[in-house]
């Protein structure tokens, strides 16, 4: 029953969510109304708990992350964070204590490191098999590679060593005869599935992100994609008429997308979310910042109570979420924690910034303290996942040496076209490249293969300093691609007005020449040239820019109104190296991160064509250019 105060407090939240957004309105409200997170001492009679442990977006990310730097009591403190094998620990350990247990994935396994470069699903299905999901739903990045490879996926987790999934997503309906609808089978897919818990059944309902699976994934052009809302309440409404009165809701949609949906369905209780990256929970002593409360609480169209989550990304976090239901099926009370999974070995900074490792009495003094650390699990790797994982990882060294492809000649380093030391000595035929307007080979075919990897991109930009070494003449192996391209770094698309595009090349000319920074900056781009004057001012450098015009094969002005997509890396997209305003864009909600690792695009690339050359003069970004010198490089 409700304390006698709190109709009073309800009722000036309300008073105080007039005139906000709405999403923030229903979350301001449903936290308001909101009694303690549940607990036996709070349970009634009849009530259900009902424990849910998931995960979305690991990326093919199953290692942990070393040296990830947290705060702890204001030290600079480094950990090995996250990895499928911790998170197969985690989820083990809670299934021991908790039978009414469901665990979920909420999509985005795939892509974005070398275990799906070099073995597509196969690492991916082997690490999530040792984990034994309830049920999975695809995200967008599960159609990078095609329904097929989702096939492939879906065809290991149903033939693994665990009991059979629920594969679902109410909203993707592959055409008959297809890989996710085999003819003479029913779809891969299935809308909704009911779990059996503790005697309660509970109705699995998943949605996957439309829009942005179309436009920037590669599904088959039979297979559509239905509104998410609407499909979702279809399938809730065939549940609750079958009687069940429990429903969650598994989505690859944000975020943010979650709170407006929540608002719009009739009869769900839980939304367990993905595709956003989303942090939840109270990480500040930690020194991470978080989006909002875990779970965070706002009201369905029915005025009902719905508990929302999401488990941040890359295997990073365990989410554990509590909803108690009382007799009727409705939502009482939502509780949990999604706690960062540390584990060491540990290193802290000290006075003069160096980096000192923990002896062992240091250790384990770290360990008694964050194991007292809200949001955080001490949590050592699974062995037999541990084992599985390094079966793959003692496989990519070898891999490494795989030839992907030939250069008919050789790509050189140059970061700005004029400078005085030539990157390249020493490699044949690029000799006097640090001489000539085309400035760097290599950057220029990186360039390339971004634009080639994104379906939506007008235009591509890679940064001088993120092509590490020129490429030789003759065979190129993985470990060439990967000493070219040597960072975590995966694709990002902006959408851009042609004046902010401008902006953003005008930035990384001045990070060097006017804040007298690293070089590195100085862009080179696909689909977009131009002659640049290093005497000119800021704002003056870049003249005669033209994009290429995909339709008609033509070089035409940048108009500085029209609005393009420009493909780059999450570096620059972030505004390092002085891109200032790929930050402000990015800011704005105007960027969106494929996950697609750079490096894999590259070797995509070349495996397409199977060899690679200097671009054509009339692709080269830096058609001429003016040195600082007055010297006029062509």
């Amino acid at each position: 029953m409700m304390p006698r105060a709190l109709p009073a407090l309800l009722a000036l939240c309300r008073a105080a969510a007039r005139g906000v957004a709405p999403t923030l309105a229903a979350v301001l409200i449903a936290g308001c109304a909101s009694p303690p997170p549940p607990d036996a001492s709070g349970a009634e009679a009849g009530d259900f708990t009902l424990h849910i442990a998931h995960i979305n977006d690991h990326h093919s990310q199953l290692d942990g992350f070393a040296g990830f730097e947290l705060q702890v009591d204001g030290v600079p403190t480094r950990v090995t964070l996250g990895g499928m094998a911790r998170q197969t620990a985690a989820f083990k350990a809670l299934a021991a204590r908790e039978p009414a247990l469901l665990k979920l994935h909420a999509g985005d396994a795939l892509t974005g490191t070398l275990y799906y470069t070099f073995f597509q699903t196969d690492a991916d299905a082997a690490l999530m098999n040792t984990v034994c999901f309830d049920a999975f739903i695809p995200g967008n990045h599960e159609f990078d590679d095609g329904d097929a490879t989702l096939a492939r996926l879906l065809d290991a987790l149903e033939s693994g060593p665990c009991p059979r999934p629920a594969l679902l997503s109410a909203n993707i309906v592959p055409a008959a005869g297809t890989p996710l609808a085999p003819a003479g089978r029913a779809p891969r897919l299935a809308p909704s599935a009911v779990r059996r818990v503790q005697g309660v059944d509970v109705g699995l309902v998943g949605v996957t992100v439309a829009g942005k699976t179309q436009v920037s994934s590669r599904p088959l052009a039979s297979t559509r994609f239905l509104e998410e809302a609407s499909a979702a309440q279809a399938a809730i409404d065939a549940l609750r008429a079958r009687g069940v009165r429990h429903i969650v809701l598994m989505t690859h949609i944000g975020y943010e997308a979650d709170l407006a949906l929540a608002q719009r369905l009739h009869g769900v209780d839980v939304i367990l979310g993905g595709d956003s990256h989303t942090l939840l929970g109270d990480f500040r002593a930690l020194g991470l910042g978080s989006a909002g409360a875990y779970p965070t609480q706002a009201r369905n169209a029915d005025g009902e109570r719905v508990c929302i989550g999401q488990a941040w990304e890359y295997g990073k976090v365990f989410a554990h979420m509590q909803v108690r239901f009382d007799p009727q099926g409705r939502v009482r009370a939502c509780g949990g924690q999604a706690e960062l999974l540390i584990d060491g070995p540990f290193a802290q900074q000290q006075a003069d910034g160096r980096w000192q490792p923990l002896d062992e009495a240091a250790t384990q003094a770290l360990r008694a303290r964050l194991a007292r650390q809200s949001g955080v699990q001490l949590q050592a790797p699974d062995p037999d996942a541990a084992q599985v994982l390094a079966r793959f990882a003692s496989q990519v060294a070898a891999h490494k040496a795989e030839r992907i492809g030939t250069a008919t000649e050789a790509l050189c380093l140059v970061r700005v076209p004029g400078e005085p030391s030539n990157a390249s000595a020493g490699v044949s035929g690029c000799e006097q490249a640090n001489q000539f307007a085309r400035g760097s080979d290599v950057a220029q075919a990186v360039a390339e293969a971004f634009l080639a990897a994104s379906r939506r991109a007008d235009v591509a930009l890679q940064n001088a300093g993120g092509v590490r070494t020129p490429i030789a003449a003759g065979p190129i192996t993985m470990e060439t691609a990967f000493r070219v391209l040597p960072f975590a770094n995966t694709l990002v698309e902006i959408e851009l007005s042609g004046a902010e595009l401008l902006q953003a090349l005008e930035d990384g000319v001045a990070n060097h020449l006017d804040l007298g920074r690293s070089d590195g900056s100085h862009p080179y781009a696909a689909g977009l040239r131009w002659r640049l004057d290093l005497r000119a001012p800021r704002g003056q450098r870049f003249q005669q820019v033209e994009v290429l015009d995909k339709a008609s094969g033509r070089w035409l002005p940048l108009e500085p109104t029209r609005r393009y997509v420009l493909v780059t890396h999450d570096y620059l997209a972030a505004g390092r190296d002085g891109y200032d305003t790929l930050a402000r864009l990015s800011a704005q909600g105007r960027a969106l991160n494929t996950y697609l690792l750079y490096t894999q695009s590259f070797v995509e690339a070349l495996r397409r064509s199977g060899t690679v050359a200097r671009s054509p003069a009339a692709r080269v970004s830096h058609q001429a250019v003016t040195t600082r010198d007055g010297r006029n490089l062509r």
